[in-house]
C-alpha cells in the first residue's frame, strides 16, 4: 500500500501515510519544501504532522544546501535505551520509590543540575560512542555562534538532564517480561539557542527572500554561513548524544539503588538521533540528508520508535529501504496540538489512559495524554517495509517533566 505520492510537488514526495490523514497545514509545508529548487527528493514518514518551520517526519535530500528548520530547534534529539537482565518478577510491587529515585537524579523540565556532572567519576554508558573526549568537547564551546557564548555554564549544568515536553525516561517490559531502560531527550536550551540563531541568518540571506514561505530559508554550501551551522550544528548533535549517556548512566544507577541486594547488569545501550542532518548518497548522488523526527533505518541498524505515554514502543531493525532514504518514523506523531489536547481532555481521561503506569497523573501533563497521539501499531504497521520489530516494550514506569 505505502508509499503513495504527494502530488503537485517538484521534487518527487513519497510518503508513508494516506494524503487524507495528513493536515492540510502539513501538507502545505511538504508542498512548500519539495518545491525548494535545491531538494531532490521527500520522504514523508507515517507519524508525520505539522511542525515548527518544517514538518515532523520529513526526510529531505538537498543537492548543496541544508535547511535548518528541516532539522528542527532541538538540534541532536533522539532516543537511548538499553535491556537489562532484570525481569518483572524481580520488580517491587509498588514503582512508585523508583519513579522518585529517577526523578532525584535527573532533573526534569527547566531544572538542571546545582553544578556539571561529574563525568570523570562517572563511569559514563557508552551510548552512541561519547564515553570518552569530554575535555576537548568543551575546549571546542568556543569556537560557537558567539550569541551563545554567555551559557556555557548553563550547558555544562544541563548534561543529563530531561527537559519538558515530550521527552521522557521509562522503565518499560518486553512481551518477554525482560526490564529495559528507555529515554527521550536532546540538546537542551544550547541547542535550541544555536538552531535559532542560524535560522536567523539563513533568513535574512539574499537568496532566500523570494521563497514562499522563509521558514524554509537555506544556506548553500561553500558559503561561510553553511560553514557555521555544520560546525555548530555538528557539536550540539554531540551535545544531543552526551547528554543521553550521562542521563542513562544517572538511571541506571537509580534503577540499580532501587534493587537493593540484586546484582543488575546492562546490555550494550542503543541510541539514534530523531532530528539531524547527514551526509549520505542518495540515488547514487552525495546529498545533505536532513531527518526532522524520523531516524536512520540502514540495513541492520537498531532503532527506537517510542508511543505515547501510555501505548507502548518499538525496538526496531532498519530493512534499508532506499526508497524511504532508509528511514523510519520517530515515534507516534500527534494527532492534535497541546493547547487542543488541555481544551479536550481531563485529568480523569489521564489517569484513565495511563493505567498501569506509575507516571504523573495532573493537568501539567496532560498535553502528553496517549489521546493526543497517533496509534504507534498503525504506525509501525505502516512501515513493515521499512523496518522489522526486534523487541515491543509496554511502560511501567514514565518520567516526564
Amino acid at each position: 500500500m505505502f508509499p503513495v505520492r504527494l502530488e503537485g510537488t517538484t521534487a518527487p514526495t513519497l510518503m508513508w501515510a494516506e494524503e487524507w490523514t495528513i493536515e492540510q497545514a502539513a501538507l502545505q509545508q511538504l508542498r512548500n519544501m519539495a518545491d525548494l529548487p535545491w531538494v531532490h527528493g521527500v520522504r514523508v514518514m507515517p507519524d508525520v504532522h505539522v511542525g515548527k518551520g518544517a514538518t515532523v517526519g520529513s526526510v529531505i535530500a538537498m543537492r548543496e544546501a541544508v535547511a535548518p528548520a528541516a532539522v528542527g530547534v532541538d538540534i541532536g534529539c533522539g532516543m537511548t535505551a538499553v535491556r537489562t537482565d532484570v525481569t518483572a518478577s524481580d520488580l517491587p510491587d509498588s514503582l512508585r520509590s523508583m519513579r522518585s529515585r529517577i526523578e532525584r537524579a535527573v532533573p526534569v523540565g527547566f531544572a538542571m543540575h546545582e553544578r556539571a556532572v561529574n563525568v570523570g567519576a562517572l563511569d559514563v554508558a557508552d551510548a552512541g560512542g561519547v564515553k570518552k573526549g569530554w575535555h576537548r568537547f568543551w575546549q571546542d564551546f568556543g569556537d560557537l555562534h558567539s550569541g551563545v557564548q554567555p551559557r556555557e555554564s548553563k550547558a555544562m549544568k544541563q548534561i543529563g538532564t530531561l527537559g519538558g515536553g515530550n521527552h521522557f525516561i521509562e522503565v518499560c517490559l518486553s512481551d518477554a517480561d525482560e526490564v529495559w531502560l528507555m529515554l527521550h531527550s536532546g540538546s537542551r536550551n544550547i541547542g535550541k539557542e544555536l538552531a535559532e540563531r542560524h535560522i536567523a541568518v539563513a533568513r535574512a540571506l539574499p537568496h532566500n527572500q523570494r521563497l514562499v514561505d522563509r521558514d524554509l530559508a537555506v544556506f548553500l554550501a561553500g558559503s561561510k554561513e553553511m560553514d557555521a551551522y555544520r560546525h555548530d550544528l555538528t557539536w550540539a548533535q554531540e551535545y544531543a548524544a552526551r547528554n543521553r549517556a550521562v542521563m542513562l548512566t544517572l538511571v541506571m544507577q537509580a534503577f540499580r539503588q532501587a534493587l537493593p541486594g540484586r546484582p543488575v547488569r546492562f546490555d550494550e545501550p542503543i541510541s539514534c538521533h530523531h532530528n539531524y542532518v547527514s551526509e549520505e548518497v542518495i540515488d547514487g548522488e552525495p546529498m545533505l540528508v536532513t531527518r526532522k523526527g524520523a531516524i536512520r533505518a540502514g540495513r541492520g541498524d537498531l532503532g527506537l520508535i517510542p508511543g505515547s505515554m501510555g501505548t507502548g514502543s518499538y525496538v526496531v531493525r532498519g530493512l534499508g529501504s532506499e526508497l524511504s532514504f532508509n528511514s523510519a518514523s520517530h515515534g507516534a506523531g500527534r494527532t492534535m496540538s497541546r493547547t487542543k489536547a488541555k481544551k479536550r481532555f481531563t485529568v480523569d481521561d489521564l489517569v484513565r489512559q495511563t493505567s498501569g503506569v506509575e507516571s504523573r497523573k495532573d493537568a501539567g501533563v496532560i498535553d502528553e495524554i496517549p489521546g493526543a497521539y497517533k496509534d504507534i501499531e498503525q504506525v509501525i504497521e505502516a512501515q513493515a517495509d521499512l523496518v522489522e520489530v526486534v523487541a515491543h516494550l509496554r511502560q511501567v514506569v514514565c518520567v516526564k517533566g
